[in-house]
């Protein structure tokens, strides 16, 4: 298995100015793994501790905050010998631990020497509980699920990355279908670990579905876990009603789609459970494009999103034969899975602004509107070869951007202002 974070945590071993780091990402998405494939590469050793499995570890964080003596503690406990600069230092599942989660800062102060990689699948959901968080003396990794190129690597088609790496568009339109195909693939599949390597092994469509609502009965039982017992409900609400939301005509999030009467005030605390746990993607409006994007946010209004495709359509049962027959996977649901599928490229896609805008009124929508430095890009999605971008030209009329971006199941098309990116190259175009 191929992660592309894995170039961060080696940039970031590299860094003079290094900090402790923490992975953020879902349950199952693999930061685990990640923490030590990295140590196994680039140290001489790796200490592993969880605080979910081994709790007794709580307690050496009890007797003192001295990274010194922690130090020490932890070599006795693991029966390891410590060294700054040879040595990876994991602390996982660290929102089980919130001493530990305090003493990273005074590793950094103290102690900057020491490799502390630290990570949490319910890390978010921990931090709004009496915690005392070092802000600023720690870095963040966040972790997504396995993007398309990713995928494609998982499988072996490392020259079909390289195609799409250098964006050498004739090339890519000759591998048109064989991409389209393996696009349809990965709308199935997805893009958690697990359910990745064993397709790439098996290639049984029915069995990754198998796995997917394993984990996604995992999820259902972490509401009930980590959650007061009265928020429960209102969080499977809110997770329920994804699929359907994303099905809409408008994608935009309402909450009387949950249920007759629902107002905002009801949800807000399981939608910040499923946010924070990273499980769910707001995606809010914007009023204007303009620098920054994030001064003309509309918190009133946003869209929803599952953290990964497969999932989706394994949540609503989708028929596996469908999804992969022709072009059937673009067409169904008005385009849920495929706006969820470009909204998961660009999100993993590091240091990327997403957001969408929508004309007063609803005359028109623009599915997507990144922002890369200083650029500001309107992206339409098509779920199928119809190339007509009503919306865009609305938008093009009344912002007058430098480029804008469709992406669809067409090959690669230009004109003045518009491009057509076939969607499999979508997430590449940003990189």
């Amino acid at each position: 298995m191929k992660r592309l974070a894995l170039q961060s945590l080696i940039n970031w071993k590299n860094k003079a100015s290094r900090k402790p780091l923490i992975v953020r990402g879902a349950r199952q998405v693999g930061k685990t793994w990640l923490m030590k494939h990295f140590g196994e590469l680039h140290f001489e050793q790796t200490v592993y501790l969880n605080f979910e499995r081994q709790p007794h570890l709580k307690g050496l964080f009890d007797q003192s905050m001295n990274p010194q003596e922690l130090i020490r503690a932890i070599e006795t406990d693991s029966n390891a010998s410590i060294t700054p600069g040879r040595t990876l230092l994991i602390f996982d599942e660290i929102q089980e631990c919130p001493k530990a989660i305090t003493a990273l800062k005074y590793f950094y102060e103290e102690a900057a020497d020491y490799h502390i990689l630290a990570a949490g699948s319910l890390l978010g959901v921990a931090l709004h509980q009496p915690v005392s968080f070092p802000v600023g003396k720690v870095s963040f990794l966040d972790l997504h699920p396995m993007n398309f190129e990713e995928f494609l690597l998982a499988l072996g088609h490392d020259q079909l990355c390289e195609a799409l790496n250098s964006l050498n568009y004739p090339l890519l339109t000759a591998l048109h279908d064989k991409l389209s195909r393996l696009l349809r693939s990965y709308y199935v599949v997805g893009g958690m670990p697990e359910a990745v390597l064993h397709f790439a092994a098996s290639e049984r469509f029915d069995e990754v579905r198998e796995i997917q609502q394993a984990l996604l009965l995992t999820y259902e039982q972490d509401f009930s876990k980590h959650t007061p017992a009265a928020v429960v409900p209102r969080i499977r609400m809110v997770w329920n009603s994804v699929l359907s939301q994303l099905a809409q005509e408008r994608r935009k999030f309402v909450y009387a789609h949950i249920k007759e009467g629902a107002r905002a005030k009801d949800f807000e605390m399981a939608l910040a459970w499923l946010t924070d746990c990273g499980q769910v993607r707001k995606v809010h409006a914007i009023t204007k494009p303009h620098l920054p994007l994030k001064a003309y946010e509309d918190l009133s209004a946003f869209k929803l999103f599952l953290h990964d495709v497969g999932l989706l359509g394994a949540m609503g049962n989708l028929p596996v034969k469908t999804l992969l027959q022709g072009s059937t996977v673009f067409t169904e649901f008005k385009g849920a899975l495929t706006e969820q599928f470009v909204c998961q490229e660009l999100t993993a896609v590091p240091d990327l602004s997403l957001y969408y805008w929508s004309a007063k009124k609803g005359a028109a929508e623009v599915d997507f509107v990144v922002q890369k430095e200083e650029d500001i890009i309107p992206v339409e999605v098509k779920a199928e070869e119809n190339l007509k971008a009503k919306s865009l030209l609305v938008y093009q009329e009344r912002y007058q951007p430098r480029i804008a971006l469709r992406t669809s199941l067409s090959v690669h098309k230009t004109s003045d202002w518009l491009h057509n990116i076939p969607l499999y190259a979508i997430g590449f175009r940003f990189k």
